[in-house]
């Protein structure tokens, strides 16, 4: 259930206002409140009323994921292959107030390359099923062996 009513000293932190202002929009009649007790109670129609915008929510915390994948066998023309499909699969259909973060780095002489993916547990879930589709599914990235020079 959210908090309908809010202290004066509620309604100054989420302004970012000192204690005495809003008391005194109040007083004035700019900010509508109940009187409770000696206490005054600003319910949240009343502040969207005065702000003319809705009361940011509580924060929630923030979950973020963070993962290493490192994949071995992949020479340069695959790597760029799949740093450009990983990197379109972080970009697009995902939340953009919280949006995966991907690093890549591919090692020539080792014909290594790592990802790494910060984000969402969801999408990061969803990014890393793509990955794993992309390098074992038929006609993967890895069907083909890399040869050294």
């Amino acid at each position: 259930m959210s908090n309908d009513l809010y202290s004066v000293e509620q309604v100054a932190d989420l302004l970012g206002l000192h204690v005495r202002t809003v008391r005194g929009y109040i007083r004035a009649g700019r900010l509508r409140a109940v009187r409770i007790g000696k206490q005054y109670r600003i319910a949240r129609a009343d502040l969207d009323a005065l702000t003319g915008r809705p009361v940011p929510p509580a924060r929630v915390p923030l979950l973020e994921v963070s993962s290493i994948v490192q994949v071995d066998g992949v020479d340069r023309a695959a790597a760029d292959r799949l740093a450009t499909l990983v990197l379109a699969g972080a970009n697009t259909g995902h939340d953009p107030a919280r949006p995966l973060r991907v690093q890549v780095v591919h090692d020539e002489e080792r014909h290594r390359m790592k990802l790494v993916i910060l984000g969402d547990p969801a999408a990061t879930a969803d990014l890393l099923r793509l990955v794993d589709a992309v390098l074992h599914g038929d006609n993967g990235l890895l069907s083909g062996e890399v040869h050294d020079a």
